[in-house]
């Protein structure tokens, strides 16, 4: 059987997080090809690929920057190949931006941060990635922009009180966002959290009482892991 070929975009200024989702990725089985798109690596071709992986970033998906232009490039060229995407925070964003108009994503007024219970719509249950899901998934959120939930090639998964899309389907294709972090562990979030205890202090949170508060999300890494066997079984 042939390896299961995973393009890991890796979007951030430096190419691994703490997560260090691209080792997991290839201890769920995958083939993983790297490249750190923040720093202009892209690859030459799609071909081969069974998958696509878009990480987060501190940018916004409206900015006008080459490896963002390029990304967006790559991304509709994917879609059109029909190869299955996922994009996490920055990744769900830039992945809105290209299937749906770059008018999709927008600034809000004050940042979501925190642990929090996101309802399950159901539509879900009928999702390649999102079956396992409850009525409710809970996983860290974190972001100042957002990606508007009112595009008719949108089906919505998951929501919150204040923001209307937080994991998203493009119409009944193989293409996901997840503007949360469910690839986060709760051994990793206190590490994570101080790392960006300026900016999540600027952005409202309480850090004592997000490293006293980690969580595994584990319901919330099905996600990942669906994806995986998804791309596996072609």
């Amino acid at each position: 059987m042939p390896d299961t070929r995973l393009l890991y975009l890796g979007n951030g200024r430096s190419f691994q997080s703490v997560a260090k989702l691209d080792e997991r990725f290839e201890g769920w089985g995958l083939k993983l090809d790297r490249y750190w798109a923040y720093g202009g690596e892209f690859p030459d071709s799609l071909e081969g690929y069974d998958g696509i992986f878009l990480s987060g970033s501190p940018h916004g998906a409206y900015e006008d920057i080459d490896f963002i232009t390029r990304e967006h490039d790559l991304i509709t060229d994917a879609a059109d190949k029909g190869i299955p995407i996922l994009g996490i925070c920055f990744g769900s964003q830039i992945l809105a931006s290209a299937l749906c108009g770059r008018d999709q994503v927008f600034r809000r007024d004050h940042c979501e941060i925190g642990y929090k219970d996101l309802p399950v719509t159901r539509a879900a249950k009928d999702d390649p990635i999102a079956a396992d899901l409850d009525e409710n998934v809970h996983m860290f959120v974190w972001h100042n922009d957002e990606v508007r939930g009112d595009h008719p090639d949108m089906t919505i998964l998951a929501y919150s009180d204040i923001c209307p899309n937080h994991i998203w389907r493009y119409r009944d294709r193989p293409f996901w966002g997840i503007q949360g972090h469910p690839e986060i562990t709760a051994a990793q979030a206190p590490v994570w959290f101080e790392q960006n205890r300026s900016r999540m202090e600027a952005d409202g949170a309480d850090i004592d009482v997000l490293k006293a508060t980690a969580d595994p999300a584990l319901q919330a890494k099905t996600m990942l892991t669906r994806f995986v066997d998804f791309i596996v079984q072609g």
